[in-house]
């Protein structure tokens, strides 16, 4: 198991801080795989494994101690990624907290604009069912216009004033350079990033990150509260009677603006030109932007174009060449990789072979159609592209139809658990 676990320390090495496994993730990762050493023996290993390195963070410990009150809420964004369709995927999960009780719920966004954040809050209070009397953010752009000065309280947006007034709660903006004003929120960002998104899970859309990260709460306070000895979900159930009960009325979000198309019938959606069909025609658009999607329409009334906002659509290449090239030289490690989850089933199923020889010479194939290829699309014409591999392996005085079946042996063995179906 050690080379495994130095496997993985090596490729967490190569990504951010906060897109790394802890120990308790890899302790757990290990006991799936049937590890049966202590968790203490394995954090000396990584201990020994990172010597030399100095990671750790002084903390100002001169902080002032804040008491919680029960239905106190604090608020704030965590960036984390995914994997969608065979890429990475920048995700803003939009956090609330309850001090009091330590619960937290969870909301993937794809921004960070005033519609994901009214849109992110509208739903988390859906799943609290109630509204903390009390809301507390940093200085947000999305809500708040003029920060909290030394001498001037914060300035919100109307629309989130309206909000709030909507909902009941009181908004509360942290001083400046005063983070520990909302500690709980912060150290909650830090802990759902690293136990339930590390490594960047795959999804189908937000929506299902959305139910993953709500069930992994759900089961999350279950533990006991780090200072009060109870059951989070018992602190929870307590702090309900506090709460505000939602309105009977449901609060629309969404923002309406009037834009003006260019010659070439295009506006602009999140820095990005959008054709507008018919859209130079009139002077004027109406423009009804909502978190995922918007809608364009004409003077009259007529809609002209609505899909998703541009945002939805961002991602980024997963580096399967380099991937690949390092999996070359460590052939054992596919099994066990967190990149192996990524890749399209039939691709997974090709390399996932127990021969180390033949693995690595399907690796050098799957490399070098990276040239020209991207994986999903090898994935696609995974059987077409096979095939002209197993011509140009024929000899001279072969028979056309004389298929080399040893290149499909393992693609008869059962599918992995989480894969794509073939």
């Amino acid at each position: 198991m050690g080379e495994i676990v130095s496997d993985w320390l090596g490729e967490d090495e190569k990504l951010k801080k906060k897109l790394r496994r802890t120990n308790k993730k890899i302790f757990n990762d290990l006991v799936k795989m049937g590890f049966t050493g202590s968790y203490r023996t394995l954090c000396y290993f990584i201990a020994d494994w990172r010597e030399g390195k100095d990671r750790i963070e002084e903390r100002d410990k001169n902080s002032e101690r804040l008491d919680h009150p029960p239905a106190e809420a604090q608020v704030d964004f965590g960036i984390t990624e995914a994997v969608k369709d065979g890429k990475y995927i920048d995700v803003h999960c939009l956090l609330m907290t309850l001090p009091y009780s330590n619960a937290a719920y969870c909301i993937p966004l794809p921004g960070e604009n005033q519609e994901c954040f009214l849109h992110g809050l509208k739903a988390m209070f859906n799943q609290l069912g109630g509204v903390p009397k009390k809301v507390r953010i940093d200085n947000l752009k999305a809500a708040v216009i003029q920060p909290r000065g030394r001498n001037q309280e914060a300035t919100f947006t109307d629309e989130f004033l309206q909000f709030a007034s909507h909902y009941g709660f009181e908004p509360q903006v942290c001083n400046p350079r005063s983070g520990h004003e909302k500690g709980n929120v912060e150290n909650k960002v830090g802990y759902i990033r690293y136990n339930f998104v590390t490594p960047s899970p795959v999804i189908n859309n937000l929506e299902h990150l959305s139910q993953i990260l709500e069930e992994h709460l759900t089961k999350d306070r279950e533990r006991v509260h780090y200072e009060k000895h109870v059951p989070i979900r018992k602190l929870l159930e307590e702090e309900h009677q506090y709460l505000l009960a939602l309105p009977d009325e449901d609060y629309p979000v969404f923002k309406e603006e009037l834009m003006q198309a260019n010659k070439y019938g295009e506006i602009v959606i999140d820095k990005t030109k959008v054709h507008i069909p018919k859209g130079y025609n009139y002077g004027q658009l109406h423009v009804i932007k909502y978190w995922d999607k918007f809608k364009v329409i004409s003077p009259y009334g007529e809609i002209l174009h609505a899909e998703y906002r541009p945002y939805m659509n961002k991602s980024r290449k997963i580096p399967w060449s380099y991937i690949l090239k390092s999996w070359l030289h460590k052939p054992r490690v596919v099994t066990y990789s967190r990149y192996s989850p990524y890749l399209p089933g039939r691709i997974y199923e090709y390399i996932n072979i127990s021969n180390l020889s033949i693995r690595k010479k399907r690796l050098k194939w799957l490399i070098s159609l990276l040239a020209n290829h991207e994986m999903g699309e090898i994935n696609d014409r995974f059987y077409e592209l096979l095939n002209d591999q197993t011509e140009e392996m024929y000899e001279p005085d072969s028979h056309p139809y004389d298929v080399n079946w040893a290149m499909y042996d393992e693609l008869q063995s059962p599918s992995r658990e989480g894969s794509d179906k073939v």
